[in-house]
Parts: C-alpha cells; sequence; structure tokens
C-alpha cells in the first residue's frame, strides 16, 4: 500500500465510514438487503477494476450465502438468466451511475428503475453506488493490497 489513507485524513475517513455505515443500516433495514447491495459493490469494482475490492465483497457475497456461479457472471448479468427483474434494475443503475461521465442517466432507465425501488430505496441505492466508487478510488490511488482482506 503507497500510503495509510486512514490515518492520513481521519476525519474525512470517518465521514466516510459514516456514509457506509448509514448505506449498511438502509440495506439492513429497506429495500437493498445485504444480498444486493454485494452485487452492487461487486459489480462497480470490477467496472472501475479495483482488485481490493473484488476481493473484499466477493468474500464478504459467499458468506452471506451468495452461489459462485451468480458471482462468476456478474460481469455479463444481461446474458444469463441467474438474476431476478429487480437485480437487474439495480445493475442496471450501478452501471450507468458508475459510468456516468458522458452519459448521463435517461429518463427510461430512471423510469425502469423506479419500477422496483421506491424513492428512498433508489437514493439508498444510488448512495450505495456513490460510496463504493469512492472507496474504489481510494484503494486504486494508493494501492490497497488485494487478497489481504478476511470477512468478519
Amino acid at each position: 500500500m503507497r500510503m495509510n489513507y486512514f490515518s492520513a485524513s481521519p476525519a474525512g475517513l470517518k465521514a466516510m465510514l459514516e456514509l457506509q455505515s448509514h448505506v449498511h443500516k438502509a440495506a439492513q433495514e429497506g429495500e437493498l438487503g445485504d444480498g444486493l447491495l454485494a452485487l452492487v459493490y461487486t459489480r462497480v469494482s470490477q467496472i472501475n477494476g479495483c482488485a481490493y475490492c473484488i476481493d473484499m465483497h466477493t468474500k464478504d457475497a459467499r458468506k452471506a450465502g451468495e452461489t459462485e456461479q451468480r458471482l462468476y457472471a456478474l460481469s455479463a448479468w444481461r446474458e444469463t438468466p441467474f438474476y431476478t427483474d429487480r437485480e437487474r434494475a439495480a445493475l442496471a443503475w450501478t452501471e450507468a451511475n458508475t459510468l456516468i461521465a458522458g452519459n448521463g442517466i435517461d429518463n427510461a432507465l430512471y423510469e425502469a428503475t423506479r419500477e422496483h425501488f421506491s424513492e428512498k430505496g433508489l437514493t439508498d441505492l444510488t448512495l450505495a453506488i456513490c460510496t463504493i466508487n469512492a472507496w474504489n478510488r481510494l484503494s486504486i490511488s494508493f494501492a490497497a493490497d488485494a487478497g489481504s482482506y478476511q470477512p468478519a
């Protein structure tokens, strides 16, 4: 690891951890659930090429009961029958928000996603996407050690 960004900016990382805590609490109490959250975190990390986060979130997903088949096929979710319509909506929203530069979010995607999520659910999903994108950028920028994560 290039540097310990937690000790370099403790107040900044405290704020990130508070947002992360909100997202996890919202997932457990609301519409997302830990399983969908793990898929979203893994897919964002795949898109961004964050080896540390891919390792972390696939380990957490397996521990939470996610199947190997669904994890292996996640990058090709559109081509498989392994995901529900709701998961597909979340994954499409996830990809659009992660690859937002120059693309935006069109009304058709918004409406299709809203069929599966309330306003709060969609806001929490978007906060989860924002959070993992930020963690990916920290982990990639400072070369977090992939493979070192162990689930609690």
